[in-house]
């Protein structure tokens, strides 16, 4: 993650997007999106890691409470991948 974007952090609830080392892309949700990536390298980081390791965060979205982060990770999680990379770019909210 780069350094510019751990100084704009916000408290709240995260969702997040990593690009996996296979060019696959993973949507979860922390309050802390530097911790969560490191996590999903040891055994406490998501299923979906083994066998692949997390290679960048490529997108974020900040939220105020848990419950608007789960939804919004569920929208994401169900686009498909042409429109998740259109997030990613900026090319679609």
């Amino acid at each position: 993650m780069p350094e510019s974007d751990l100084k704009e952090h916000k408290p709240g609830w995260y969702v997040y997007i990593i690009r996996a080392s296979d060019d696959r892309l993973y949507t979860g949700i922390t309050t802390d999106v530097e911790r969560r990536f490191n996590e999903h390298s040891t055994p406490k980081g998501a299923r979906f890691f083994r066998g692949r390791q997390p290679l960048e965060v490529v997108y974020t979205e900040n939220h105020p409470d848990r419950g608007s982060a789960l939804r919004r990770e569920s929208a994401i999680k169900g686009l498909s991948r042409v429109l998740k990379l259109e997030l990613i770019e900026g090319n679609r909210t």
